[in-house]
């Protein structure tokens, strides 16, 4: 997933790089994002179905900006040079201590959520040269904070199919519920109905579709859109963006590492 852009053009590309977290991190932690820039930017936020913790290593920006269904421009200067950590609704439970849907469409400073330890962990990532390590830290420093999660399993469960499965009533019937049962479940705990769950991670398909290059038609067949103007349209929602538009920015902006898995 493609958490923000550039608000405007940057000096120069993003570098980018992207981990899995350890595997007994999996079903709290989506996944790890090393970036650095020529200097701080202001940022695009993208509707994203995810909490991101972005640690910034200057101390530019330590926040956590929830999930939102809508884009956000920022034009004040945010961060620069760290990672970003992607969590799930468990991972939110579990390692900071409350549920997703007390940080839907907020942005709160990282410090806050970490009582007051967020410098240390912006220390502790910057002490290594290396992505590798830096993500090692983050692996380590994470896996002491886990706390039992108390999350809803089928709110769970449905989550992580919506990520791939757009239809709602498909999910709730393959888990042998009916859609309502799913509407306040989701409600209760992510802060986000199915639906809009489903609708972002549609259009985060189609936004990794299109920094990978592919064409914009076969992207609007491949993520699930209806057709090429359903596409259109809903980039446009999304993004703020033609997809012409976000595909030249994502190009502009995104120096993928050659090692850089996809999340």
């Amino acid at each position: 997933m493609i958490h923000s852009l550039p608000a405007a053009p940057a000096p120069g590309p993003c570098e980018t790089l992207v981990r899995r977290p350890h595997p007994r991190l999996r079903g709290y932690v989506f996944s790890y994002s090393g970036f650095r820039t020529r200097e701080p930017i202001g940022h695009r936020i993208l509707p994203i179905n995810i909490p991101a913790l972005i640690v910034d290593i200057t101390g530019a920006g330590r926040v956590v900006t929830g999930a939102s269904s809508t884009p956000v421009v920022e034009r004040a200067v945010r961060w620069g040079h760290g990672v970003t950590v992607g969590l799930t609704p468990a991972g939110v439970s579990a390692l900071l201590g409350v549920p997703m849907r007390e940080l839907t469409d907020r942005s709160v400073g990282l410090g806050d959520l970490l009582g007051g330890r967020d410098a240390e962990l912006a220390e502790r990532v910057a002490a290594h040269p290396d992505w590798t390590g830096r993500f090692a830290v983050l692996d380590d420093w994470l896996t002491a904070r886990l706390r039992p999660a108390h999350e809803d399993p089928l709110v769970a469960a449905a989550w992580t199919r919506l990520q791939r499965e757009p239809r709602v009533a498909a999910v709730a019937a393959g888990l042998g519920v009916g859609r309502r049962r799913l509407e306040i479940g989701f409600q209760r705990r992510i802060g986000l109905s199915p639906g809009t769950v489903a609708r972002i991670a549609r259009f985060q398909r189609a936004v990794d579709m299109v920094a990978a290059g592919t064409a914009l038609h076969q992207v609007a067949t491949d993520a699930g859109y209806a057709d090429q103007p359903h596409f259109t349209r809903d980039v446009r929602a999304m993004s703020g963006l033609t997809p012409t538009g976000l595909r030249r920015t994502l190009a502009d902006a995104l120096l993928q590492d050659a090692a850089a898995v996809s999340s």
